[in-house]
C-alpha cells in the first residue's frame, strides 16, 4: 500500500510496539501514567462518548474528542477515520470509536493501515485483543452497551497490554502482512 498518511508495515508495527513496550512498563511499575486517548462517534455516540471522556479524564488521561457533539445525522466512517488518523500518525495512543453497534465505525477504522480495532461489547474481548492482538482501538456500540459496562470494557481495554511472545508476534506480523496486501500461505 502506498499514498500520503500510510505507514510501512515496520513502522505501523513499531508504532504498535513501542505503545505495548511504554505500556508493559506502566503495568509492571503498578500503576498507568496518563495516556493520549482520542475519542471519536457518529450522532449516536454524544452521550456516551461524554460519559466515557469524563470518566477518562477523571483518571488522568489526556483526551482528544474529536466529535460529534450532535445528535444531526452523520456518517460514521468519517468519525472512525479521523481518530484513526491520530492513532497512526502517533498524535494518540489508543482510540476508542463509538456508533450505533460498533460494527460500521470499527469497520472504517480497519480499513485505514495500521490500525488493529475491536469492536467489543464485553470486557473479555477487549482484553484478549490488546493482549493478544495488540489492538490500538476500540469501537463500541451506543446503543449495544450501557454506560457503565462501556466504562469497564474502556478501562479492561487500557489497563491490558500486549503480551509478545512468538506466538502473537507472529500473528500480529501476520495481520500487518494482510494490511500490506500480501497473502497469506496456508500451511
Amino acid at each position: 500500500m502506498s499514498g500520503a498518511g500510510k505507514l510501512r508495515s515496520e513502522e505501523a508495527w513499531g508504532l504498535g510496539l513501542a505503545a505495548a513496550t511504554k505500556q508493559q512498563s506502566r503495568k509492571h511499575e503498578g500503576y498507568y501514567s496518563a495516556m493520549r486517548i482520542v475519542l471519536a462517534g457518529d450522532h449516536s455516540s454524544p452521550e456516551l462518548k461524554a460519559f466515557i471522556a469524563a470518566h477518562l479524564v477523571a483518571a488522568g488521561h489526556q483526551v482528544d474528542d474529536l466529535g460529534t457533539d450532535s445528535t444531526q445525522s452523520t456518517d460514521y466512517p468519517l468519525w472512525g477515520a479521523a481518530a484513526a488518523a491520530k492513532v497512526v500518525s502517533g498524535a494518540a495512543e489508543l482510540g476508542i470509536i463509538i456508533c450505533g453497534t460498533g460494527v460500521g465505525i470499527g469497520i472504517a477504522a480497519n480499513k485505514i493501515h495500521g490500525i488493529r480495532c475491536v469492536i467489543c461489547s464485553e470486557p473479555f474481548s477487549a482484553k484478549m485483543a490488546r493482549e493478544h492482538n495488540n489492538a490500538n482501538m476500540l469501537a463500541l456500540g451506543a446503543r449495544v452497551v450501557g454506560p457503565e459496562l462501556a466504562l469497564m470494557i474502556v478501562d479492561t481495554f487500557i489497563e491490558s497490554s500486549f503480551v509478545g511472545g512468538e506466538r502473537h508476534t507472529r500473528r500480529v506480523e501476520e495481520i500487518i502482512e494482510l494490511d500490506d496486501g500480501r497473502e497469506l500461505p496456508l500451511p
